[in-house]
């Protein structure tokens, strides 16, 4: 069972049991102990779940529809994503139609689009909309689909459909991982799906990718390293990484 659909079957679990041991999820998903170790912590690290002693639970909620709930997973390097976010807005023009993702990475981005005129932005992501939707001029167009429970994104292929009636300047975009030898990857496989649509219905191709993301591979692959156009990411960068991402043949910017 590969890495992505083992963790989709423990958070389907999870939904239905509230509460599972780990011994019983290595009888569940026939692996070691080890590696049922490794997906809850991977699991616990994006706020998906909440471990336990000898298992997990679902993530407590007092407020489901609040944007902290969904921002709760983004508050690592908060100073680094707002320089990046910052850096992003020099690529942006008034009058542009750009594709944001789902990603809390591009809540930082937000904010500096203030300034911006009549942008279109189509997005997957919910919370980006009602950030967005009260900018008099902007058109915000909010792809549809399926919403999962804690989810800020919407999933699957009525908003793939949408977007292939469309087309962008730009997709800005984040991700769970980046190499150079595997390129952006995430770890939700129907999103991801979803993504490589978004890729190709925009001219311009900018990955928002902290430091800490730099380097690590996710289940699944959504735009290759030449497809990316530029990259963006914080001072505390490797420089040996930022490199090696130059030699690529990708325009790396480091956010200040």
């Amino acid at each position: 069972m590969l890495s992505h659909t083992r963790k989709n079957k423990i958070l389907e679990l999870l939904k239905t049991h509230k509460q599972i041991s780990t011994q019983e999820l290595e009888e569940e998903l026939n692996v070691s102990g080890a590696t049922i170790r490794n997906d809850l912590a991977q699991l616990e690290e994006k706020g998906l779940i909440e471990r336990i002693h000898g298992g997990a639970v679902l993530p407590k909620q007092d407020d489901k529809s609040s944007f902290r709930s969904f921002h709760k997973r983004s508050e690592k390097n908060v100073e680094e994503k707002k320089s990046i976010g910052k850096k992003a807005k020099e690529y942006i023009k008034d009058g542009q139609t750009i594709i944001l993702d789902a990603s809390s990475t591009i809540l930082y981005l937000l904010p500096y689009l203030s300034n911006c005129q009549k942008l279109t932005v189509i997005t997957n992501g919910i919370y980006t909309a009602l950030e967005v939707k009260n900018e008099e001029d902007f058109n915000v167009i909010l792809l549809g689909g399926i919403v999962r429970p804690k989810s800020g994104s919407v999933e699957g292929l009525i908003g793939g459909c949408m977007i292939d009636n469309l087309s962008a300047d730009i997709m800005i975009t984040s991700s769970h991982g980046f190499n150079v030898e595997n390129g952006l990857t995430d770890f939700n496989f129907y999103e991801v799906e979803l993504k490589k649509r978004m890729v190709a219905k925009a001219d311009k191709l900018i990955a928002l990718v902290d430091h800490t993301k730099i380097g690590h591979t996710s289940a699944a692959q959504f735009a290759r390293t030449k497809d990316i156009d530029v990259l963006i990411t914080d001072s505390n960068v490797d420089p040996k990484e930022v490199e090696r991402i130059r030699k690529s043949g990708i325009n790396i910017e480091v956010g200040e």
